[in-house]
């Protein structure tokens, strides 16, 4: 059988000791290195290729978070479990960003804790129930809240267009315009164009007006 190949990275060495014996009770896991902090972490993930790194979050020279981003982009095959006393939020959320694997809190049993080594080496996401229901939670709550609703300037017009409705307020011609944001004159009457045909606009000066009707610019912006 095939052993998991784990890195171990936490600032307290008690922690790294039980854990190393922790994994030393199965021949299912071998700990290949050890790291105080987020640099040593990385450096040894990138000599030592792990199959897991599993990190805290607060550790000196690097967090984990940072740790994390850093081992993924050096070598995206390894897998990154955190394991932490921070039921936070932000730190969750942070740490997906970042690219890890999976999150377990420190006060999880060894059951747990083999359990996420094993998800994670399988290349499938684990968290601790506590952190899987908040995020869930949170997810839920998102999907109540109403959509917030688009704007008729966001309905209508593409951001380009915004732009340049945004230049035309402020009295650039189509040249100015142009030389600006490095498209050829004709390209932004075409724009220019379009924006007066979805907006049913027949000049110029009421194209400003409905700039500023929108917020688009201040009206003393086109003085």
């Amino acid at each position: 059988m095939k052993k998991i190949r784990i890195l171990l990275a936490d600032d307290h060495s008690v922690v790294r000791s039980g854990l190393r014996s922790l994994f030393k009770t199965t021949k299912e896991f071998v700990v290949v290195g050890e790291a105080s902090n987020g640099e040593d972490a990385v450096r040894l993930a990138g000599r030592l290729n792990p199959d897991i790194a599993i990190l805290d979050i607060s550790m000196p020279k690097l967090t984990g978070i940072e740790a994390t981003r850093l081992i993924k982009e050096q070598s995206p095959q390894i897998k990154v479990l955190i394991l932490t006393i921070h039921a936070n939020e932000e730190y969750i959320y942070e740490m997906i960003r970042a690219g890890a694997n999976g999150y377990v809190l420190k006060d999880a049993e060894k059951k747990e804790i083999f359990t996420a080594v094993r998800t994670v080496a399988a290349a499938e996401p684990f968290f601790s129930p506590n952190i899987s229901k908040l995020i869930i939670e949170k997810f839920v709550k998102r999907a109540k809240e109403p959509s917030p609703e688009k704007s008729l300037i966001d309905q209508k017009l593409t951001k380009r267009e915004q732009e340049i409705l945004r230049l035309i307020a402020q009295g650039l011609t189509s040249r100015e315009i142009a030389e600006k944001l490095y498209l050829s004159p004709s390209t932004v009457n075409t724009h220019r164009a379009n924006m007066m045909q979805k907006l049913d606009i027949h000049d110029t000066a009421s194209l400003v007006r409905f700039a500023i009707q929108e917020g688009l610019v201040r009206a003393e912006a086109t003085v």
